[in-house]
């Protein structure tokens, strides 16, 4: 345990839970914080934390990684993209398969790095794999925005930027849907404010908390849902008032609506769904890769062994699945999960496994 308030906090909670409660943590790094605090091998056993579709890594579709492998072969591309995106395998490969071309792959820390690249690479087309939430679309609406007052005309973007409501709605609404209660994302609440969440307590009747990122916060989330549970009740709170105000982040809100609209959105594992996804508006569609290099994000399901998506909907957890740690590992992953710091599977193998940082 990392601090007596923790340690105070999970004891008041074993000793006042009364029932079975099966918490959803949407947000990856929620997963992060509860698996390093090794908080599930502390509370009381009938308290189940299960992971969400929180990381964007996760959720990215194979054909999109086909998409930007397809990019990759016209030659006058880069390709621009968070770290994590190199490893997820597409129908057949990843982007790090395509070793003989590695130098046309541009690794950035931030997404305003690709108007440095695509300006000291006027030559070249960038293709920027603009993957996300609600918390990483207002940079990438920014970015565009610049690039059209700047005149940039070699930069583009293979959009795969997604919405939590949606996604949160598919998964609540499903027939074999087993949650009690949520912790809703809280970056992505900080941007879109208090109020963007609280539809899962007013139309599907469970208790619902936007959570700070400190043991102690979450553990203070775990504790208020199990409070409502014990209850009966079915609110919504706030815990994350220092950062999470009631109209969340204006000027980035004003962002999103100037650049994007919403559309159907295909997400790996789970599916189609209606208003899932941001895409640009029509005035910023010189900068939309699949229009501007005629390519095509099929979205077709592809049937293997690996539980991902199953995990991220919260109906598995990773050690239900036949290829963790035998044939999937961080070293060598099969799925997404995998890859991401804040894939499940990948947090589960380094806190579960024994394997403490």
């Amino acid at each position: 345990m990392c601090s007596f308030v923790l340690k105070d906090i999970v004891d008041v909670i074993n000793k006042r839970v009364s029932q079975e409660i099966r918490i959803m943590e949407v947000c990856g790094t929620h997963t992060q914080a509860i698996a390093r605090a090794g908080l599930s091998n502390v509370l009381d056993p009938r308290i189940e934390l299960v992971s969400g579709p929180g990381c964007p890594v996760c959720v990215t579709t194979e054909d999109y990684i086909d998409a930007a492998i397809e990019l990759l072969q016209q030659p006058n591309v880069l390709i621009a993209t968070f770290g994590d995106m190199i490893r997820v395998k597409g129908s057949s490969k990843s982007l790090e398969d395509c070793m003989e071309m590695k130098n046309r792959i541009k690794v950035v820390y931030s997404p305003f790095c690709v108007l440095d690249i695509a300006e000291e690479n006027p030559a070249k087309q960038t293709v920027f794999l603009a993957i996300g939430f609600e918390t990483t679309a207002p940079l990438i609406a920014a970015i565009v925005k610049l690039a059209l007052q700047k005149g940039i005309k070699n930069l583009f973007f293979l959009m795969g930027l997604k919405q939590m409501p949606t996604v949160l709605e598919k998964v609540l609404s499903a027939k074999d849907n087993r949650l009690d209660a949520l912790i809703c994302p809280g970056h992505v609440s900080v941007i879109m404010g208090s109020e963007y969440f609280r539809f899962v307590s007013d139309k599907y009747n469970m208790p619902a908390v936007i959570s700070g990122f400190e043991y102690e916060d979450i553990a203070a989330a775990i504790y208020y849902l199990c409070e409502e549970a014990n209850k009966g009740g079915n609110s919504f709170a706030n815990l994350y008032p220092k950062c999470v105000k009631p109209e969340g982040n204006t000027v980035a809100k004003e962002l999103l609506s100037e650049v994007f609209v919403s559309k159907e959105g295909y997400w790996r594992g789970i599916g189609m769904i209606e208003a899932s996804e941001y895409a640009l508006k029509k005035e910023f569609l010189a900068f939309d890769a699949v229009r501007n290099f005629d390519i095509e994000i099929k979205n077709t399901k592809v049937l293997d062994s690996c539980l991902c998506g199953a995990i991220i909907i919260g109906s598995k957890n990773p050690f239900q699945c036949g290829l963790f740690s035998k044939i999937c590992s961080p070293e060598d992953p099969k799925g997404p999960c995998m890859v991401s710091s804040e894939g499940a599977c990948a947090i589960y193998y380094k806190y579960k496994r024994g394997n403490l940082a």
